[in-house]
C-alpha cells in the first residue's frame, strides 16, 4: 500500500512564522479575555456522543466524527466546544450559585459532507458567562468581542446582533409546524425572501404572518429599526425580546462600542441550543463569521444544572485569513538568535547560549556545514523569522548580524589557539 504522507482534505499543517503568528494572536486574544476576568479551562478533544446528541441543538450527527472505545461506547471528535463547556460546567461548578467567566482555546472538528475549501478542523477561542441571564452580561460578552477585535488591530468590523426570541414569535404567530418552521428557517438563513413568500401562501398561512416575515429583510441597521420591529412584534415574547436588545444597546454605549453594533431581527442562530440574543462577527477577506455567539439558557440544564449563560467562540483560523488579506500584521516578534560556529568552536558556543538563555533570550545552535557561508545562514535565519546571527569563525572571529536591519559587525576576533 503506497503511504500517504500530505494530510486529510479539510485539515492542514501549520508551521514556521504562520504557527507563531498564530500562536501570538491567540495570546493576545486570551490577555483581553484575562483583562475582563475570565479564568482558563480545557475539556478534552474526545467527547461522549451523548454530549452532542440531537437533543442538545448542536452540529448534526452526520457531520462528526465518531468512532468506538475498547467498551463499545461511541465517542467523538468535538465539533462545538460550547457543549464541552456546559457539561463541565455542570458538573465541576454544580455547587456555584455565583456566576463563572470561563475562556478556552481548542480545535473543534467537523465532518463536512461537501467540504468546498473549507477546514474540517479549526480553532476557536471563546468565552462563556455562566450563571447570569441579565443583559449587564449580554453587554459584556459583546463588548469583550468588540474589544479583541479592536486589540488586534481590526477596525473594520460589525458585530451582527439579533434575537432568536423576536423570531420564534413570528414562528408561534403563524402556527408552523416543526417541519413548515424548519423551511422558514432555511429560506430566511439563505436570505431568500421570495421563497419564504411562496412557501406561505403554500400552507395558506395568514396574511399578517407573511407581512411579518417579509419585513424581515428590512430590520436591519441601526437602533432606529428597533422601534419598527417592536410595532411589528406579535406577541409580548417579540416585544421583550426587542426591549432587551434596546437595554444591551444603552449599556453598549457605557463601553464607546455602540458604532461596532448591527441588529438584524431575522438572524436564528448558529444551533438550536440558543435562547435569547444571537450575535455573529463579519469583516472583509473571509467567506464566514469570525466570531458566532448567543445565549444559551437551557444548554447546561440538559445536563443537569439549571444555569442560564451566554459565549461566544472565535474561529482564528478565519481572523488570521481576514487579518492577512486587510493587510493587518499580526504582531510577532523576531525572538530567536542563531548561533553558528565552526568545527572546534562548540565551547563558545554553548557558553554564548547559555548566556542568552540565562537572561530569557532564544538561542539556536546551529554547527557550520562546510559548504555553506555566512549568506546561507543569513537567508535561513529570514526565513526562520531570527532576529539576529552569531557567526563563529574556525579562526575565533564573531560576526554579529542583525537580520531586522542587514546591519554586520565583527566583534571579536582571536587565535584559535
Amino acid at each position: 500500500m503506497k503511504k500517504k504522507l500530505h494530510t486529510p482534505e479539510g485539515v492542514r499543517d501549520i508551521y514556521n512564522v504562520e504557527c507563531g503568528k498564530k500562536l501570538a494572536l491567540e495570546s493576545r486574544l486570551k490577555k483581553v479575555f484575562h483583562l475582563y476576568g475570565y479564568h482558563d479551562i480545557q475539556t478534552p478533544t474526545i467527547e461522549y456522543f451523548d454530549v452532542f446528541r440531537e437533543e442538545i441543538g448542536t452540529t448534526p450527527a452526520n457531520d462528526l466524527y465518531k468512532f468506538f472505545d475498547k467498551d463499545g461506547n461511541t465517542l467523538v471528535l468535538r465539533p462545538d466546544i460550547t457543549p464541552s463547556i456546559a457539561r463541565a460546567s455542570a458538573t465541576l461548578f454544580k455547587d456555584e450559585n455565583l456566576p463563572i467567566r470561563l475562556c478556552y482555546t481548542g480545535n473543534t472538528f467537523v465532518n463536512h459532507s461537501s467540504y468546498q475549501g473549507r477546514l474540517r478542523e479549526t480553532t476557536q477561542m471563546g468565552a462563556e458567562f455562566v450563571g447570569d441571564d441579565s443583559v449587564e452580561a449580554d453587554a459584556e460578552m459583546l463588548a469583550l468581542v468588540i474589544e479583541s477585535m479592536l486589540t488586534i488591530g481590526l477596525k473594520e468590523f460589525q458585530l451582527c446582533v439579533g434575537n432568536v426570541d423576536f423570531f420564534q414569535s413570528l414562528i408561534e404567530d403563524a402556527s408552523l409546524d416543526e417541519e413548515a418552521e424548519e423551511r422558514v428557517r432555511e429560506l430566511i438563513g439563505n436570505r431568500n425572501y421570495f421563497g419564504v413568500e411562496e412557501f406561505l401562501d403554500s400552507i395558506q398561512a395568514k396574511r399578517s404572518s407573511k407581512e411579518a416575515f417579509s419585513a424581515l429583510n428590512e430590520l436591519i441597521g441601526g437602533i432606529d429599526i428597533l422601534e419598527k420591529a417592536e410595532n411589528l412584534a406579535p406577541n409580548s415574547k417579540g416585544v421583550m425580546a426587542i426591549r432587551r436588545l434596546e437595554k444591551i444597546y444603552h449599556i453598549l454605549r457605557y463601553y464607546g462600542v455602540e458604532k461596532f453594533v448591527t441588529f438584524d431581527l431575522s438572524m436564528t442562530g448558529t444551533y438550536g441550543y440558543y435562547t435569547g440574543i444571537v450575535f455573529r462577527g463579519y469583516t472583509y477577506g473571509t467567506g464566514d463569521a469570525v466570531v458566532k455567539g448567543g445565549r444559551y439558557d437551557h444548554l447546561i440544564e440538559k445536563f443537569g444544572k439549571k444555569s442560564p449563560s451566554i459565549g461566544f467562540a472565535i474561529v482564528i483560523d478565519e481572523l488570521v485569513s481576514a487579518l492577512t488579506r486587510q493587510k493587518i500584521r499580526i504582531v510577532y516578534p523576531r525572538k530567536n538568535t542563531i548561533i553558528v560556529y565552526a568545527e572546534g568552536r562548540l565551547l563558545e558556543a554553548i557558553r554564548l547560549a547559555k548566556d542568552f538563555r540565562r537572561k530569557a533570550k532564544n538561542a539556536e545552535l546551529l554547527k557550520k556545514d562546510e559548504n555553506s557561508g555566512l549568506e546561507d545562514y543569513i537567508r535561513y535565519g529570514n526565513d526562520y523569522y531570527a532576529g539576529s546571527l552569531v557567526y563563529i569563525e574556525e579562526t575565533g572571529e564573531v560576526t554579529m548580524v542583525n537580520l531586522v536591519t542587514g546591519e554586520q559587525k565583527i566583534v571579536n576576533s582571536t587565535d584559535r589557539s
